[in-house]
């Protein structure tokens, strides 16, 4: 894991747009096309309004959720409406968007329709973005639900989560997809996530605190992109 800190989110959002465009830049060149998966909730809001700008080839960029609630697309706890309303837009509006979030009234069951409507994602990922709950969750692997284990041991691209601390049934990655990545960026804004931050590092239970087996592998680098300042 590698620590990258900046003053305040004026100096992190510009620069972290630029390393995550460079990123999809060169798998572009590399490959023809390149995927990013992102994460909802307010603290990427500002950066996917930076990301959206860059002059890159977006026509060859999938984007999709590292999971989802399981609420309709109007609904104001959707991440799809966040993302289609704050990424999808500016240059960025010429990326493809992989719904993670099908027609079906519940997320149990909906697994292998999620998956085919995921197949344009390629992988591995080039660029995965995650959050951190105060509870030490990331994407839906919530260390209360009953589906923790099936998220961190299943070979399936998805798992359907009811987690017992939020509302919602969900759709996440399961750790195994989440892995599948050239890079994890872990977003975190606030001296409070930093505090989580710590707590995870200090021990290893995964069940406990579930980033922990984003920040204790050695499969894929994760970078921690911080600033205790949101300005």
């Amino acid at each position: 894991m590698n620590l990258v800190e900046f003053k305040d989110t004026n100096e992190l959002n510009p620069a972290f747009a630029e390393r995550v465009a460079g990123l999809l830049a060169d798998a572009i060149a590399d490959k023809g096309k390149a995927s990013l998966v992102v994460s909802g909730g307010s603290t990427p809001l500002p950066f996917f309004k930076a990301l959206c700008q860059k002059d890159i080839a977006w026509e060859n960029v999938t984007i999709t959720l590292a999971d989802e609630r399981w609420v309709d697309g109007d609904h104001k706890d959707s991440n799809t409406a966040l993302v289609k309303a704050n990424l999808l837009q500016d240059k960025a509006a010429a990326a493809t968007f992989a719904e993670i979030k099908t027609s079906e009234a519940s997320a149990f069951g909906a697994e292998a329709n999620v998956t085919q409507s995921l197949a344009s994602l390629s992988l591995p990922i080039d660029v995965l973005i995650l959050g951190m709950g105060e509870d030490g969750h990331t994407a839906s692997l919530f260390p209360c639900s009953e589906q923790i284990k099936q998220g961190f041991e299943s070979e399936d691209l998805v798992v359907a989560v009811k987690p017992t601390t939020a509302p919602h049934e969900r759709m996440s990655l399961t750790l195994k997809s989440l892995l599948q990545s050239k890079q994890i960026f872990l977003h975190l804004v606030g001296e409070n996530k930093k505090v989580v931050l710590d707590q995870a590092l200090a021990s290893d239970d995964i069940y406990e605190m579930p980033i922990r087996a984003i920040l204790k592998q050695e499969q894929t680098p994760v970078d921690v992109i911080y600033t205790a300042i949101k300005a």
